[in-house]
This record gives C-alpha cells, sequence and structure tokens, in this order.
C-alpha cells in the first residue's frame, strides 16, 4: 500500500480546499465524508439500518437522508448519536481502506478524516497526521458565510470535536489556513514533495513486509 497520509482539521479549517490541491498534484484522495454520503444518499448501503433506527422523519423526498433532521436530533441526545455512529462508522472505515489499498500506484494517498483525531480508529491506518489549522474565530465565521447556521449552532459542533490544542498535540504536520489562498497553495506544494520522497522510501519497506510508516520522520512542520 502506499504512504497515507490522515488530513483532518476542525470544521470550516480548509480540508477541503487543501484536499483538492494535494489531488491537483497527484495526490490519491480518499475523504470519508464524501463516501458517508454516498451511505447516505437515496439508495445508500445504510439507509436501511437508519430508517430502521431512526424512522421516516430522518429521510428526504428522494430517499436520502436528511442531515439537518438528523442534526437536530443527534444535537440533543448523545444516544442517538452513537447509534448513527454505530451503523456508519465501521461502513465508512471498511470502504475507506479498501480505496486507499486500491490507489497504489498514487505516489500517496491523503485519507481524509474530520474526526481522527476524536476517534481514534485511525490512527494505525496513516503513516503521518496532517493537520489543517486556524483559530475558532475563523473556523466559526468561515462556517456561518458558507452554512445557514447560527453561531450558537457553529459552536455546538465543535464542542462534541477535539481542541485545536489536541489536535496540534498529534499531527506530525501543520499547515495553517489563515492566509491567502496563494500561500496555503504554495505550503502544500511542499508537503506535497516531501510526502512523494517519504512514499518512495517507504514503498521498500512495504515490499519487504516491513512495518508501516518512515522511521525517524515524526517531527511536526509549520
Amino acid at each position: 500500500m502506499s504512504l497515507v497520509v490522515g488530513l483532518t482539521g476542525g470544521i470550516g479549517s480548509g480540508k477541503t480546499t487543501v484536499a483538492d490541491f494535494f489531488a491537483g498534484l497527484g495526490a490519491a484522495v480518499v475523504d470519508t465524508d464524501a463516501i458517508a454520503h454516498e451511505l447516505t444518499s437515496a439508495r445508500g448501503a445504510a439507509m436501511p439500518a437508519i430508517v430502521e433506527a431512526f424512522g421516516g422523519a430522518v429521510v428526504r423526498g428522494d430517499g436520502g437522508l436528511d442531515r439537518a433532521a438528523m442534526r437536530r436530533l443527534c444535537f440533543s441526545d448523545p444516544a442517538r448519536r452513537e447509534r448513527l455512529e454505530a451503523i456508519l462508522h465501521p461502513l465508512i472505515r471498511r470502504e475507506s481502506v479498501a480505496r486507499c489499498e486500491r490507489a497504489d500506484r498514487a505516489p500517496y494517498v491523503l485519507l481524509v478524516v474530520p474526526l481522527l483525531v476524536e476517534s481514534g480508529a485511525y490512527r494505525d491506518r496513516v503513516d503521518r497526521i496532517l493537520l489543517v489549522d486556524c483559530d475558532e474565530a475563523l473556523q466559526i465565521a468561515r462556517v456561518m458565510a458558507r452554512s445557514a447556521l447560527s453561531e450558537d449552532e457553529v459552536r455546538a459542533i465543535m464542542a462534541t470535536q477535539a481542541s485545536r490544542a489536541e489536535r496540534l498535540a498529534a499531527a506530525d504536520d501543520v499547515l495553517s489556513n489563515t492566509g491567502a489562498r496563494d500561500e496555503l497553495r504554495a505550503a502544500v506544494l511542499i508537503l506535497h514533495r516531501r510526502y512523494v520522497e517519504l512514499g518512495r522510501r517507504a514503498r521498500p519497506a512495504a515490499a519487504d513486509g516491513g512495518a508501516r510508516g518512515v522511521p525517524g520522520e515524526n517531527q511536526k512542520r509549520s
């Protein structure tokens, strides 16, 4: 399998923009959010279990998941959120692993997991953790600008996620997304070149049955 870099960050940090930059440079991007949307679309593989667990009130007219309705249910009842996660997470993990394995010809794989730090389930599946970082005020402003959510609703979402300090402590590499788009693109290019080289160095070890990862390559970058 190719080198796998886990991309994470809080809501509104800019993960999608960063992933798009990496994809444009040739990385294979596996996005767990995109997989979740596929699973909960009309005729998605997770929908029968979701309907059985939560009823038709969380289903749109086309048969897909009404995400706003589900969000209201889950934020008011942690037990319901856990029930939804028990349905979705195993399916997402299975599909993400399969896609990473199919990307063995890519220089490396970027596995996008918004809750990578929180869940812990993906840490043994990635060789490095890349954090897209920005301050909380900027996160809130971005989410409010792109979504019809109030500041209180955004803060409620953030309260379910790891803190900025926790994400920074877990990261091997950090991309600061507080400046201009061109600055972010330039920083992505630097990391892309590094990951290509790490991927080359990791392949012989993988071919020999060695452990995943690159020894001595755990320093944080800014």
